[in-house]
Formats: C-alpha cells, structure tokens, sequence
C-alpha cells in the first residue's frame, strides 16, 4: 500500500507545478478577413492570475518588424501611428484574455502578429502566441475593350481587366443581348481575362458582359459590340483620291492668287516705265522764240495768243477758194468742203478757219443741202485773213462734213498748213 500514497503525492506535486507555469494560448493560426472589415486575433494565457502582466505585441511585415502596441503597469499604448484609433484590446485589462481587435482594415495591416506575456511571479514555458492576419481586397471595377476592326469577316480579340485586387481575380465572359451566350476555353482565358471573336458575322452584335471575382468579392464590365459591313475599296479609293484633291487645291490656290497678284504688278509697272520713256520733252520751235509768238503756259495749254499783222509765221499765199485748214495730228476738225448750191448752180468758197472776224453764215439746207440765194449777206464777200488767232465768236452746231475722200495730197492742194500743237502726257510733260 505505500507505494501508492507515493505515487499519488508525486503526482499532486507535478500539478501544482504545471499549474503555476504560464502558457499562452492561440485561438486560431491564420485569419482571413476582406478590407474594411474588423479582424479578431484570439490570444489568452494560463494560469489565471491576479497579479499585472506585461503584454507586448508585434507585427512583421517582410522585411519589417514594428512593435504596435504595449499593456504594462495598468496602461495601454499604441505605439504605430497607422493603428492609431483601430488597433485595442477585445476584453478591458488586467485580464487573461489579451485578444485584440483591428477595426476597419487594409491590406497593408497583413502580415505575421507575435504576442508576448509575462508575469512576475511565475515561470514562462510558452509564454509566445503568433497568429497570421491576411486582408483580402476586392477586384477593382474592370475595364473592357475592344482590338480590331468589328467587320464582317474580321476578328477581334475582346479584354478585361482589373487593375487590383487581392488574390488576382478571375474572369468570365458571356454576351447578355439580345440573346445570352456563355463561352469557354480556348474561346476565352479566364485567367487574362481575354475573349476571342473570329470570322465575325453580324449576328454576334450585341451586348457583352466581363465579370471579375475573387474570394473578395467581384465587379463587372460592359461593352457594346457592333458589326459593321466589310470595306469597300471603291469607296476608300475614291475617298483618299477625293482628299488628295481638295488638298491641292487648297493649296494650289494661294499660290495662283499670289502669282496673279506678281503678275499684275509687274505689267503695271511696265506700263509707267513705257510711259516715262515716251514722255519726251518738246523741243523748242523757231516760232515760238519770235517777239510775236504764242506763249505757252507752264502747264501745257494755250493761255494766250498776241499776234501782229506786220509778222507772218508763214509765207502767204494767193488767196484762193479754200481757205488754209489747221490741224493737230492729222486731224480735220472745223474742215468743210466747197459745197454746191443746186439751187443756183454756184460754188462757195469756205472761209479759213484762221478767219474767224466775221461771224459764219451758213446757208439754209433744203432736203439736206445747203442752198444759196440773193440774198446771201454782202459783208461775206470780203473775208479778212489774219495771220494770229483772233476771238472766236460762238459758232452753231452743225452736223460735221464727210471725210471719206480727204486725202493728204487733197489737203496740200487745198492750202492747208500742218501745225503741230502741245499737248500733255500722264507723266505731266509736254509733247
């Protein structure tokens, strides 16, 4: 019987032993929670005891291990700024149960946590809890596409893609309108999120949906697909001839306006040089230079004519039935011919142009022909030949004499005399 009150006694020692050693406990190895929500790491210790513990806990990140927070002498601290307002304790402390709650999360608060625990009046077996936290995050919204030309006969490859998520997303493809249609490998790549489309016809126009999920949650895509008809080469050919055209003309024109613009210049200015050219000055004439010429005002015009009877510019002549005629450049204005009156039978001389004392008479016309009478005025029969312009009384329109005929040699007969008369060119000069 004494070996069993031994054994009994060894074994109440060895519990009270491994009662008062302080082992901490973990809840749960791995935590899994989606960004934004509140993650929970499970940690307590054994024995319970009534004395303060000393409870410290850690976050390493790769590459990076950070003290977070601390529970000594009856206070808490957080003591990493990005946990500031999230991080706590689940139950109030001093308490056996040192759990902590991570409020609104992100996947930057993943990683490995370690808590420690001591006690001053007791041994520390295991006194080391380590749990990993991982945050999920959602796929974000998707972008679809379309690569290619959407004709008739073509192909197109259709893309879907988010820019982040955590784990990385799967993809599915399925068209929605107007009527539903799933596809699968190799169709599409899930894992790409690609979609392939060949020999388009154009009852595939329609509405295609792009889902992307994870353990996180999904999001999802739309794209309108639209199959226009194949190309025709008439069509573009005449566009791009159609194009090219209206682009040189475009340009052709400015440079035609240009031109024409040098052009009128250049023929403008040949024209002054042409006229400066034949602008030359006259050259001074014998009777111009006698005491009882005509003066020539500075401008080119006659401004008055002083002429004596005693100086004769020309030889004088018999007198004779036609007068002499004065004309400038060949002209015979104020030149009328011996006219018959067929009414007596008699010739009329014409009085020269230079005679200009007298008033003219001019017979009365009678079917178109000047007639003469008895009574034609005695005073006509003498005619006073002055050598000078003398004043000019106003003289009657009359229709102006016939010229066909009048030839130069005519004129020599008649006693006409040439005289050249100044005149005034555009450049201001006289010729």
């Amino acid at each position: 019987m004494e070996p069993l009150p031994l054994a009994l006694g060894l074994a109440a020692l060895l519990a009270g032993l491994s009662y008062g050693a302080l082992q901490v406990q973990v809840g749960a190895k791995s935590v899994v929670v989606i960004q934004g929500q509140r993650a929970i790491l499970p940690i307590w210790y054994t024995p319970e005891s009534t004395e303060q513990p000393f409870v410290t806990w850690h976050l390493e990140r790769p590459h990076k291990r950070s003290q977070i927070m601390v529970y000594m002498s009856g206070g808490t601290k957080v003591v990493d700024s990005d946990f500031n307002r999230r991080l706590s304790f689940l139950y109030p402390m001093p308490f056996n149960n040192v759990s902590i709650a991570i409020n609104n999360t992100k996947e930057a608060d993943s990683g490995q946590y370690m808590c420690t625990v001591n006690l001053l009046n007791s041994g520390s077996e295991q006194n080391i809890g380590l749990i990993n936290l991982t945050v999920l995050v959602p796929p974000s919204l998707p972008k679809c596409q379309i690569h290619g030309s959407p004709r008739v006969g073509g192909n197109i490859t259709m893309t879907c893609n988010s820019t982040f998520g955590k784990p990385i997303p799967m993809y599915n493809w399925r068209r929605t309108g107007p009527t539903s249609q799933v596809f699968f490998e190799p169709v599409q790549d899930r894992k790409r999120g690609i979609l392939r489309l060949n020999n388009l016809t154009a009852g595939m126009s329609g509405t295609y949906f792009c889902n992307a999920s994870s353990d996180a949650g999904s999001s999802s895509c739309t794209i309108t697909l639209e199959v226009y008809p194949p190309i025709n080469g008439a069509m573009v050919a005449g566009a791009v001839i159609g194009a090219l055209i209206g682009l040189g003309l475009i340009i052709l024109f400015p440079l035609q306006m240009l031109f024409y613009r040098r052009k009128k210049k250049e023929t403008q200015e040949e024209m002054a040089n042409e006229i400066k050219e034949d602008a030359v000055a006259p050259k001074t004439l014998s009777w111009a230079k006698s005491p009882g010429s005509d003066i020539v005002s500075k401008n080119g015009t006659l401004s008055s004519m002083n002429t004596t009877r005693d100086h004769k510019l020309y030889p004088s002549k018999p007198p004779s039935d036609t007068a002499s005629i004065t004309t400038a450049t060949g002209s015979t204005v104020g030149y009328k011919p011996p006219f018959s009156n067929h009414c007596s039978g008699t010739h009329t001389p014409t009085p020269s142009l230079s005679s200009q004392s007298l008033p003219l008479y001019f017979p009365p016309m009678a079917n178109g022909v000047h007639c003469h009478h008895a009574n034609v005025p005695i005073h006509r029969n003498t005619l006073h030949r002055t050598n000078g312009a003398q004043p000019q009384a106003p003289r009657l329109h009359e229709p102006a004499a016939p010229t066909q005929g009048l030839t130069s040699s005519t004129l020599s007969r008649m006693g006409a005399v040439p005289v050249m008369v100044p005149a005034q060119s555009q450049a201001g000069s006289l010729v």
